[in-house]
């Protein structure tokens, strides 16, 4: 694929004799000579896909967070079909007495409401009530009734956010209810997520704005990323809520999309708008080729990198669990229609606007500046002293890399849901009433003929603190089920050990499942996927990059690059999230450990971002490379002419990241924490010293390319004439 075309005859007073628009640069003057057909296009997409936006919350669900083929996932979908819904994913709904027998006088009124409510839901199955010896507690004050799985998982969240707050309202003095569960898990968290997510907004877009207008020096100029990035994220979130419709997807497939496509978003109309301005008010040209010229490298490079966040991103579609799947999904449908806007949309209006951009500028802004005379001199001093600075940037990146080692992972324990929502309220009186073990109860599923043996086995093992008797199928499938309390918490690591043992003693028959155990199954197949997805994910980045830059060396050297700022960000994260340094400050409860779909998740992420940075500024030292043949040249020039865009966009994202890690639960502070460390090492420490050290130390073998390889890959190029 050629980015150049020979002029046509008769070619325009727009463009400067020579100019040759690739086929970005034609796609930018096809936007502007089209502009009520792209206008129109998008504001159908716009309110068309908008309409369906703000049922984004309600539609979507939180569940999904299973090994899709795993033991715990079939026990699930036997007890559901078989056993009254008396699965994993079934209500329970605790009443608690401070004042007598739970069963009696006040008590026996609540437990009555309680049922009739549950049994008036369509979508509840059987309605089990507290049974004496199993789900009463010994002194008479917790009853648990438990309301069967009527529907599949994703629903039954739903169905949780539909009942909790009635089944809470039939509390009165001295009686308690809070219904909980794994279901109620979810609700309770989206519940908690989505007002932290608005609170982490409000914050996030101010902040953001504020950066904007220093970066751009104008108002106008400011508010086009926004405004942008906006437009995509409408789109967005109506096309999930129509995929929804076909294949469940995870709410937090629309949380991180939101994060994520926020600050790429921002990035990529920081780049075009800087460039199109220094064309434009800079070099004087007209807008028709400031729009072509600003297409052809600052667009060139933008496709690029959301080529590089999709492949990254695409990866992660290897762990087979729909939960991943999904919000790897909608990260990418978000980053598709943000490079879309980015690519069609911004052109039009950049066009439009023209002059206008720099409305409401800042009185010391020089509108058409593209060379920063202080990244100019930041280069020249890391071209003289490459090895101080190269090796001081290394030493911080593996200081911060070094915790790493001892990082330890496991999924989310109760301590993710705030202290007053039911579910955290209902599983502590769980605890406190049947055991440490009671809320992370074990659920096994077996062939009648070996109940006798399975019970012999329950008796027997350490890690189980007692088991119910067997009950047999409310179908002719001749299988019965076991529930067992384990001896401790659900997310006490030896609770794996005891399901290993089971899963090893139990009969052949025999399928041990649970909520506690669906996480447990979730972590070892995270556990199992993360190198696969690791390795895929740096062989694709190094491809892409190659073929983009048609160099191996540089290419090789800022694939590897990417993986300091990862694995520093990784060990920041152990410190504050494991260790708890910084807990109070933030507002968590440390866990002792880290979520365990944060390493195959944020790698991606953190890598799509890395090399994001990596093609910008790569890719304009690529174009000084092409200009000139000097290798001082590319470093120098690609500092002079990217450093302060790559700066002011790191600051950006930083700014959205650590706002959202600020409140809220645990998963989205860790993904803000960890991917604000990560851009904040990576655009600042990787991309402005230690890459363009890269480059000043290899000199001119970092663009060399062997013949044959540069007939195979396609002609790439980032600059004119």
């Amino acid at each position: 694929m050629s980015t150049t075309t020979a002029p046509s005859k008769g070619a325009s007073p727009d463009f400067t004799p020579g100019f040759r628009p690739g086929p970005l640069g034609r796609l930018g003057l096809w936007v502007t000579s089209h502009a009520k057909l792209v206008t129109a296009v998008w504001l159908l997409l716009i309110v068309g896909l908008g309409a369906f936006a703000p049922q984004v919350e309600h539609n979507l669900s939180g569940a999904g967070w299973q090994a899709d083929g795993s033991e715990s996932v079939a026990a699930r979908e036997l007890a559901q079909k078989s056993f009254g819904g008396n699965a994993s994913s079934a209500i329970q709904v605790v009443v608690h007495s401070t004042d007598g027998p739970v069963t009696e006088g006040p008590g026996a009124e609540v437990l009555a409401q309680v049922t009739r409510l549950l049994e008036a839901q369509p979508r509840i199955a059987d309605v089990i009530a507290p049974m004496p010896g199993a789900t009463i507690s010994q002194d008479g004050s917790t009853a648990i009734i438990l309301a069967g799985a009527g529907a599949d998982t994703n629903e039954m969240v739903r169905v949780a956010t539909d009942l909790k707050g009635d089944l809470q309202d039939l509390s009165v003095e001295g009686i308690q209810v809070n219904p909980t569960g794994s279901s109620l898990l979810w609700s309770d968290f989206n519940e908690a997520n989505l007002e932290a997510m608005l609170k982490s907004e409000m914050v996030s877009w101010p902040v953001t704005m504020a950066i904007l207008v220093l970066a751009f020096g104008a108002l106008v100029a400011a508010g086009l990323p926004l405004i942008l990035t906006l437009a995509g994220l409408v789109a967005s979130a109506g096309s999930l809520v129509l995929i929804n419709e076909l294949v469940p997807v995870s709410i937090w497939a629309m949380n991180f999309a939101m994060m994520f496509a926020l600050a790429l978003g921002i990035d990529y109309a920081l780049f075009l708008v800087v460039r199109y301005r220094a064309s434009r008010m800079g070099s004087g040209n007209s807008a028709r080729q400031a729009v072509a010229e600003t297409m052809d490298t600052a667009g060139k490079a933008v496709l690029l990198s959301g080529a590089t966040v999709l492949i990254s991103l695409s990866a992660v579609m290897l762990v087979p669990s729909p939960s991943f799947r999904s919000m790897a999904g909608g990260i990418m449908l978000s980053v598709v229609f943000v490079l879309a806007a980015t690519l069609t949309l911004l052109p039009l209006v950049l066009f439009k606007l023209d002059h206008k951009i720099n409305k409401l500028s800042l009185p010391w802004v020089k509108t058409g500046e593209h060379r920063s005379p202080k990244f100019a001199a930041w280069g020249e001093r890391l071209w003289k002293r490459p090895l101080v600075w190269g090796l001081g940037a290394l030493i911080v990146l593996l200081a911060l890399a070094a915790p790493i080692i001892g990082l330890k992972t496991a999924m989310p324990s109760i301590k993710v849901l705030p202290e007053d929502a039911s579910a955290r309220i209902g599983y502590d009186l769980v605890q406190e009433s049947f055991g440490e073990g009671a809320p992370g109860t074990l659920q096994i599923v077996m062939k009648a003929s070996d109940a006798e043996t399975a019970s012999t086995v329950l008796a027997s093992d350490p890690g189980i603190a007692g088991a119910m008797p067997s009950m047999p199928a409310a179908d002719d499938s001749g299988l019965v089920l076991i529930q067992a309390v384990p001896t401790v918490d659900p997310s006490d690591p030896a609770l794996s050990d005891t399901v290993d043992r089971l899963r090893a003693d139990l009969p052949d028959s025999a399928l041990v499942g649970g909520a506690a155990v669906e996480n447990l199954d979730l972590k070892a197949q995270l556990d199992e996927s993360t190198p696969l997805v690791i390795g895929v994910v740096l062989v694709l980045g190094f491809l892409l990059l190659l073929v983009a830059l048609q160099a191996p060396l540089i290419s090789l050297l800022g694939t590897l690059a990417s993986l300091l700022s990862t694995a520093a960000a990784f060990g920041v994260a152990r410190l504050v999230f494991q260790e708890g340094i910084g807990a109070d400050f933030l507002g968590f409860e440390s866990q002792g450990f880290l979520d365990a779909w944060a390493p195959v998740f944020f790698f991606a992420m953190i890598f799509a971002i890395a090399m994001d940075y990596t093609v910008f500024l790569l890719a304009s030292a690529k174009e000084h490379y092409e200009h000139s043949g000097d290798p001082k040249d590319a470093m120098v020039g690609s500092l002079t002419h990217s450093g302060r865009v790559i700066f002011a966009a790191g600051a950006v994202m930083v700014a959205v990241f650590f706002t959202f890690a600020l409140s809220g639960p645990l998963p989205p502070k860790e993904m803000g924490i960890v991917l604000g460390v990560a851009v904040l090492l990576d655009a600042f420490l990787v991309r402005l010293v230690l890459l363009p050290v890269m480059l000043r130390l290899t000199g001119k073998a970092a663009w060399w390319s062997p013949a044959w390889l540069r007939k195979v890959l396609p002609t790439i190029t980032f600059s004119h004439g």
